[in-house]
This record gives structure tokens, sequence and C-alpha cells, in this order.
């Protein structure tokens, strides 16, 4: 079977994986790349992929690492490639599971960037809501904070989504799994603003019927890398010491919760979960910021990480 053969199979793989697993187009885009890159490596060093050995394989995740792949990164290809040779054994294309027993390198444990109070403020104050491009952006930030959302569940928000009344938003997370998502006052007013104000500009006559929450210049749905070069952008302009990402805000509020005292099966439940293990990273990251503060100190910030930032969502009723 010839490069060409291997691709059409991974089509298939590729809409099946959509349609049975529902991963979201993102998620599929990325099954595409890692896989693809694969595919091309073997091709330029004449290895044929269905007669794939794991030395070889193994010679592949150290090309990756030549690269400077980070190694989360080089253990997500390994994952997402193993995944697509099972199939391939499913199918029937493969006597075996060609990769059965490759171990994906050890990711040493890394605590996530957190944002501080007072960054956060003047991320959240930097775009100019006098513009319509500026109040939609003060209000994708605000939103990104004051909810924990993904940047996926941001991009695909439609006005149906939202219960402003009870300031709540409903998204569709990994494997579109639904959740009600909270924001708080602060965000509440931005998101009615630009509804009222900002979203009619931005509106083409062509597309006045669109769905979609936040829009760009030509009316249509923004898109996710509109909005990461966006939050990269405020976050420059506000002078920042480091890359800030729309993921960053999601950490920031998950950590700001339990630095104010939320407890994690809440944290687990807003930022939607599965397990309690993967939210628990957050109450390392507290523990390390509380590291080398007094009691007091530390008491009077975490009273701040409720009190002063106003666009926390409050969970406690």
């Amino acid at each position: 079977m010839n490069d060409t053969q291997v691709l059409s199979w991974l089509d298939v793989y590729l809409q099946r994986v959509e349609v049975t697993s529902q991963r979201s187009p993102y998620t599929v885009r990325n099954y595409k790349s890692d896989i693809g890159s694969f595919i091309n490596w073997c091709g330029d060093l004449g290895h044929a992929p269905l007669s794939m050995t794991r030395s070889i394989f193994r010679a592949y995740l150290a090309f990756l690492n030549e690269r400077g792949l980070a190694r989360a990164s080089i253990v997500r290809s390994l994952t997402t490639i193993h995944a697509f040779y099972r199939f391939l054994h499913t199918e029937g294309v493969t006597e075996r599971d060609l990769l059965y027993g490759i171990v994906p390198p050890k990711i040493p444990r890394r605590l996530p960037k957190v944002l501080e109070l007072n960054q956060i403020e003047n991320l959240l104050d930097a775009p100019d809501a006098d513009t319509p491009h500026g109040l939609r952006d003060r209000a994708i930030l605000e939103l990104l904070y004051s909810t924990g959302m993904r940047l996926s569940e941001l991009v695909a928000l439609n006005i149906s989504d939202l219960d402003l009344p009870d300031s709540s938003a409903r998204v569709f997370g990994k494997g579109k799994k639904e959740r009600i998502v909270l924001f708080g006052s602060n965000a509440l007013r931005t998101l009615q603003l630009y509804l009222q104000v900002a979203r009619p500009q931005l509106i083409s006559r062509k597309k006045k019927g669109t769905e979609a929450l936040f829009l760009n210049r030509f009316g249509s749905r923004l898109s996710a890398r509109h909005i990461q070069t966006t939050v990269k952008s405020y976050a420059q302009q506000t002078e920042i010491p480091f890359d800030v990402h729309p993921h960053l805000l999601r950490h920031s509020f998950a950590t700001h919760l339990i630095d104010g005292g939320a407890d994690i099966r809440t944290v687990q439940e807003l930022l939607g979960h599965d397990s309690a293990n993967t939210t628990q990273i957050y109450t390392h990251v507290s523990q390390s910021r509380q590291a080398g503060q007094s009691d007091e100190t530390w008491g009077n910030f975490g009273k701040q990480a409720v009190e002063r930032s106003r666009r926390i969502v409050q969970v406690q009723k």
C-alpha cells in the first residue's frame, strides 16, 4: 500500500473520529497535522508506514525532540499516531497493532502560569470600549476570565446559548459535553453593551441572521486564531512580561477561585473537568503562590481574590 492509500485511510479515520468520538474540528485538525507530518517524514526517508517498526518510530520521536518540540507535544503526537495504527489494525489493514508496546516519554510536572489580579484588571481594561471592536474585545476578555471557558467553547458561542438574567451561558466542551458556566456582574454589563451597541454595527447586511455571538469585521464568526492574537496584543499593550494566551485566563480563573476559598469540586464543575484529579493542579499552583508569604499576607490576598476582583464568579450562593 502506497502513501496515497495511507492518506485515504487517514481521511476515513478522521471522519470516523469526528462523528463517533464527537471531537471538535480543532482537535481533528491537530490529529491530521500530527499523523500527516509522520507520514511525510516516512516518505522523505523511504519508510513504509504500514511496515512500521518500533525502532523506526522511536527514530521519529527523536526527530521531533531534535526539532525542539516540547515533551508534551511529543507525547500528544505519539498518542495520536498510535490511535491511528490501532484503527488500521481494527479495520484489518494491518495484521497487528504495529506500535504496540511503545511507551511515551515522561512529562515533567509543570505548574501553569497565572496572572496576578492587577494584571487581570489591566488586561480587561485595555480594549477601547468606545469602539465596536474594542467593546467586543473587552466582552471576550471578560467572558474568558469570568467563566474559565476554553477558547473553542467561546468561539462556538451563539446568542441563544446566553441566559443574561441568570448571568450564565451554555457551552459545549470536549466530546461536546454540555455544561453551564457562570459570569460576574462586570462581564454581564460588558456583554449587554456589546449586544446592544457593538454587535449590531459588526453584522453584515448579508449575514443579519447569524447566531454567532462574537463577530469579525465581515459579520462572520470570529476565529480562534483571531482571539489568540487579540489576547496576546492586549497583554503586550499592558506590558505583561510573558506570553499570554486565552488558556492562561482559564488557569488564572481557577487558581483565583481556589485562592479565595472555593472548593475543588465546584471549580471542577465550572471548568468541565471529568475528574477532580485534573483540577487538582490548581491547588498546587495556589500552594506554590502561597509559599514564602506570611499567614496574614496570604489571608489578605485570599480575601482580595474575591473582594477586589468583582469579575470572579461568585460560586457560593
